[in-house]
């Protein structure tokens, strides 16, 4: 990946990544302690960021049509 293709990249906090899928922070850190749930997220320095990308990937692959899907 190029300089220009990262710098395209979003990067959100906890916080934000939290709002925008209807969570509280703590339970995305739960999820990444436990594993429960595979949402990718990186490490910046002590900080944790998540892609917004992963976040749009994450949720299009748990959407559901039916219940004879679960």
């Amino acid at each position: 990946m190029t300089t220009t293709a990262l710098s395209c990249v979003s990067l959100l906090s906890p916080a934000e990544a939290a709002g925008i899928l209807g969570v509280k922070p703590q339970t995305l850190a739960v999820w990444r302690c436990s594993g429960r749930h595979a949402l990718p997220y990186v490490k910046v320095g002590n900080a944790v960021k998540y892609r917004q990308s992963d976040i749009e990937t994450w949720l299009r692959n748990r959407t559901i049509t039916h219940s004879g899907q679960l």
